[in-house]
């Protein structure tokens, strides 16, 4: 069962988010001003949060586990590919493309590591880093591969330069160094760097908000395949994920971080990619509104299962 005070740190998220809904719908963020917030988290913020996660000192366990993270998300993301592949076989048009994407890809800045910090504190965002490098490496490559419908050998190249100078990913690689080597940063420059990470959690759910209150939802309430892609992305998937986790016999925080991971809703890159593309962006945007809205629900019912 989880603890009043996890549940009180879960519903708090959410509660940002109506604070996100209300200042957009006041005009007090704006399109444009929340575009800039985007660019913020992913670009400074949230490379931030995930290097100082790095600075603590741990013990050889958790370092141990660390490395067990790469494998247990390596998985993770091959059966988040399969399981949806397979459950989206009656679906079909470019729908099924944007759906696809969206089973495979969670939001892991916005939404999963503010919720591994509200669980496992420090401990859980190290392993949802090493989540979301996985993250931005799939979705430089198969992603691309999913929304392409080929593989484009001319912006190969460019596209993998793009996967490993993220800076989140370089943030991951720079604290692993940090952490292995137990190399001391300055005080003033540490100080620093937890200050601008620990605004992650309110900023990325005042933007989840904010996206909440401009999506055109009426438009596609008729769509079943709207629906059908939620259940798989909030429900079956992380479900099927979590039993075959059970048959492994392992029982840990790592483990069940990555768990976590895989039942957060569908990340805001499968409407920026939708967009850019030129495939169904409204739709998209749709299906990142509709399954960010549903996971109020179904995250806390599934954190009970996992927890």
């Amino acid at each position: 069962m989880l603890s009043a005070a996890v549940m009180d740190s879960v519903f708090s998220l959410f509660l940002i988010i109506l604070v996100g809904v209300y200042a957009a719908r006041k005009q007090i963020i704006t399109a444009e001003l929340n575009e800039g917030l985007v660019n913020l988290l992913i670009q400074i913020v949230l490379p931030c949060m995930v290097l100082s996660s790095f600075t603590y000192s741990y013990d050889q366990s958790i370092k141990a586990e660390v490395v067990n993270t790469f494998y247990y998300s390596l998985s993770a993301y091959i059966f988040m590919i399969l399981i949806s592949y397979l459950l989206l076989i009656p679906c079909r048009s470019n729908k099924k493309t944007v759906l696809q994407f969206a089973n495979s890809f969670p939001n892991t800045g916005y939404i999963g590591i503010p919720v591994l910090s509200s669980l496992y504190g420090i401990e859980g965002t190290v392993y949802g880093s090493v989540f979301n490098l996985f993250f931005v490496v799939f979705v430089w490559t198969y992603g691309v591969f999913v929304y392409r419908g080929s593989l484009d050998k001319s912006r190969l190249k460019q596209d993998i330069k793009k996967t490993f100078l993220n800076p989140s990913v370089l943030a991951v690689v720079l604290g692993i160094m940090i952490m292995v080597l137990e190399i001391q940063l300055p005080n003033a420059l540490l100080v620093t760097i937890r200050n601008i990470g620990n605004i992650t959690t309110p900023l990325s759910m005042l933007i989840i908000g904010v996206i909440l209150a401009g999506a055109k939802i009426s438009a596609h309430t008729k769509d079943w395949t709207l629906y059908y892609g939620s259940v798989c992305k909030l429900l079956l998937i992380p479900l099927l994920i979590y039993i075959a986790a059970t048959f492994t016999g392992v029982e840990s925080k790592a483990l069940n971080s990555v768990i976590i991971m895989t039942a957060m809703p569908a990340s805001a890159m499968t409407a920026i990619f939708a967009h850019n593309f030129q495939k169904e962006a409204d739709y998209a945007a749709v299906v990142v509104s509709i399954s960010t809205l549903a996971s109020l629900a179904t995250i806390p019912v599934l954190l009970q299962l996992i927890l």
